[in-house]
């Protein structure tokens, strides 16, 4: 589901595949693996870790100009090196490497594939065994590929070899991002340009449901049904100041699909091999020793706080507070005999947290930072720090900064109920599995966010979020996003709150987007809805898969209601980096912002 890399050319294939999977290290992924043809054959070589694991058993006197290569986050099965792809086909003639999910797999082995017995519990196996089955019904290995498409449901990149043709690789694409890039004597594939400028900044975007037979010296590119197209390559303009933004147009648009590989791979570090959390000592005794938390934030760190107090109280069941950085260093509350204090900071050098934490230090209190990055201010000068594990992140506006930090915050209220013997009701690391992939459905829906944008926002000049619970929290951070880079006055409040003085504000075609995730308070919402659009407003409305009614703009896929801010805020900021857009707004610098906010 990470990361797909090919090559058909002249040189050794080996150090270029292996290079290029290192080039998406940054996606996350727990096993990784390469194959590469020749005149004597397929050599695969895969191992569940790291890629420098997979250097090790690759055996440098295999010699080969064509390869594919991929890293796996695991979603049908675990992580070990039999689900690791590529994956091959009954006979080993054929090799696969798959990024995506195929919804009917299992409906495929019943129906296609009855009888045959499966070396790995995937959905990409599937693929591969079906195309050999077509292709042992007399079908050529290119009108094989293509059938086997026509019977897939779902999303996919794929890079498949031969082995009785050792000089092509056979590509395609549906809703899985995927380019193909021109070389001198040589052609390549890959999830991300990133990976392969190491030979070429000449690139082919496909798109969806179109297939590619690649040689060395020749790419052609087909519809499902044969016809050939034709497309200008671009040339991906990275240097070495831009090279992490790839071939995406802004980085906010990069990190925000970046969020399902930020989700997994804040699993994968705290999480141990037999599935427990994986929390240092210290701050699993802080948690357990503390009367009061006391949450310090601010900005996008502040909302995401202010979910982190749902998850502590609801989970772990210590009482907290949410404060703003800047009014708490001035205006400190009665604390309570045994505080600790949480500083949330994606930069960790924000100013106003930083004053906070040496008031604290003075008094004699622990203090807990999570921060995207562990050798800042914050981090060095707290007691404890919990690293998010985001990846660099660029645009100013924050959004995968955010989800980690909530991510990080339920896994510590977790692993705080577990130690106090406590039940949570529910496997954290396997619904937040879940999330990443409903994460990545929402990233696929661009098309809608920017239709949705467009239809609600427009030309307007002010906006309202509307929600209950978690979901009000959530609205907070959906109208932060737009007011920061679309500048668009944009307000969230609580739905109940609304009629006691801002809907004074509703005028004829206001826009106000709502959100219903929570069963408890799914009809309040909807009646404070109603009550706007009585005024004129012009609602969209964003639900929970299973509480969807007819009229809803939106419904986001079904994830466990603990944990829905991880999902409901993935449409809010695409409709906001889409109206930023409409407006030709400069996404990744906003006036007036900075990234890291150093000054009080």
């Amino acid at each position: 589901m990470c990361g797909i890399v090919g090559y058909v050319g002249s040189q050794d294939t080996k150090e270029i595949l292996l290079r290029g999977l290192e080039k998406l290290e940054y996606r996350g992924y727990d096993s990784a693996g390469i194959a590469v043809v020749n005149d004597e054959g397929v050599q695969v070589f895969k191992e569940k870790g790291r890629i420098a694991a997979l250097r090790e058993i690759v055996d440098e006197q295999t010699k080969a100009t064509v390869g594919i290569g991929h890293t796996r986050w695991a979603t049908h099965g675990i992580p070990n090196r039999v689900n690791a792809h590529p994956h091959q086909s009954r006979s080993a003639r054929f090799t696969l490497v798959h990024n995506g999910v195929i919804e009917n797999y299992e409906q495929v082995k019943r129906s296609l594939l009855s009888g045959l017995s499966f070396v790995s519990d995937t959905d990409t196996e599937v693929i591969v065994q079906l195309i050999e089955k077509f292709v042992e019904t007399g079908l050529p290995v290119e009108e094989a590929f293509r059938k086997t498409l026509q019977e897939l449901k779902g999303s996919y990149a794929l890079a498949l070899i031969d082995q009785e043709n050792p000089h092509v690789i056979y590509v395609a694409k549906n809703k899985s991002p995927l380019l193909v890039g021109l070389g001198s004597d040589c052609n390549v594939v890959a999830s991300d340009a990133m990976a392969m400028l190491q030979v070429t900044d000449q690139f082919l975007e496909l798109m969806d449901q179109e297939m590619v037979i690649l040689k060395k010296d020749s790419v052609t590119i087909k519809d499902l049904e044969g016809n050939v197209i034709t497309r200008e390559p671009f040339t991906a303009e990275i240097d070495a100041s831009d090279i992490e933004k790839g071939t995406y147009p802004h980085y906010m648009l990069k990190e925000i699909d970046e969020q399902p590989f930020v989700i997994r791979n804040i699993i994968q570090k705290y999480q141990q091999e037999n599935g427990n959390l994986k929390l240092a000592d210290d701050i699993r005794r802080a948690m357990q020793e503390t009367d009061r938390i006391y949450i310090v934030a601010c900005g996008t760190s502040y909302h995401a706080g202010l979910v982190g107090k749902q998850f502590i109280e609801k989970m772990a069941g210590i009482p907290v507070e949410v404060h703003i950085a800047s009014e708490f260093g001035y205006n400190m509350p009665l604390l309570s005999a045994k505080p600790l204090f949480i500083f949330i900071s994606q930069s960790g050098e924000t100013a106003d947290s930083r004053a906070v934490l040496v008031k604290v230090k003075e008094m004699g209190h622990k203090a807990l930072t999570l921060t995207n990055v562990p050798g800042s201010t914050l981090s060095r000068e707290a007691d404890y720090t919990l690293a998010l594990y985001a990846g660099p992140e660029i645009a100013v506006a924050s959004t995968k900064a955010y989800i980690a930090q909530i991510a990080v915050l339920a896994i510590l209220a977790a692993d705080t109920a577990k130690a106090k013997g406590l039940d949570i009701g529910f496997d954290l690391m396997q619904e937040m599995g879940i999330v990443a992939s409903a994460i990545e459905t929402l990233c696929d829906s661009k098309d809608e966010m920017k239709k949705i944008a467009d239809e609600f926002l427009g030309t307007h000049r002010n906006a309202f979020f509307l929600g209950r619970g978690v979901d009000y929290y959530v609205c907070l951070e959906g109208a932060l996003k737009l007011k920061e880079i679309s500048y668009i006055q944009a307000e969230g409040f609580a739905g109940g709150e609304l009629k006691h003085g801002p809907i004074a504000l509703i005028e004829t075609d206001t826009p106000v987007v709502a959100l219903a995730t929570q069963e408890s308070v799914s009809l309040n919402i909807r009646g404070n809805v109603k009550e706007v659009v009585a005024r004129g407003a012009n609602p969209c409305l964003i639900s929970m898969a299973g509480m969807e009614e007819e009229g809803d703009r939106f419904v986001l896929p079904a994830v466990h209601e603990m944990l829905t801010p991880l999902v409901s805020v993935i449409p809010l900021q695409l409709i906001s980096y889409y109206a930023a857009l409409h407006r030709g707004c400069d996404v990744d610098k906003p006036r007036n912002l900075a990234k890291s906010v150093t000054v009080e």
